[in-house]
């Protein structure tokens, strides 16, 4: 299995994780609620701060703590994960500022891990890094 990786819904950041090339950063989980889980180091696998994503997309859908059913209702009809009559946590650097959305944080293709080495030196230019169309985003960390 592969890794999981999303764009942070308030900055637009790739998600990277703890064996890519690319620093990670602290990342927020937030969910219907207000509920917020809080990752230092993420490692890839869909857990920030000890929950796992598709677990609680699981639970915030009525669908019990079932990992597997939140992943099936996430890319029920959507290759992407975006299911569009699901709720879904948010993944944002700055939750106090935040207002929730019931959107799916849009996925990284490159999976937090397989940048290039201009993606090291934060300057994404690739289109690559960003599903959106050419846009490109410089990050100062």
């Amino acid at each position: 299995m592969g890794f999981f990786s999303w764009y942070t819904q308030d900055t637009g950041r790739s998600i990277s994780n703890s064996y890519s090339k690319v620093p990670t950063f602290k990342v927020h989980m937030v969910d219907n609620k207000g509920e917020i889980w809080t990752e230092h180091n993420y490692e890839g696998y869909g857990v920030f701060g000890g929950k796992d994503y598709y677990e609680l997309v699981a639970e915030m859908n009525g669908l019990g703590s079932d990992r597997d059913a939140g992943i099936n209702l996430a890319f029920k009809d959507s290759p992407s994960g975006t299911n569009p009559n699901a709720i879904f946590p948010n993944l944002v650097e700055d939750p106090y500022v935040w207002i929730y959305t019931s959107e799916s944080p849009d996925s990284c293709r490159l999976q937090g891990y397989f940048y290039s080495d201009e993606d090291e030196e934060y300057e994404y230019e690739d289109d690559d890094w960003n599903d959106d169309e050419g846009d490109s985003t410089q990050y100062d960390d």
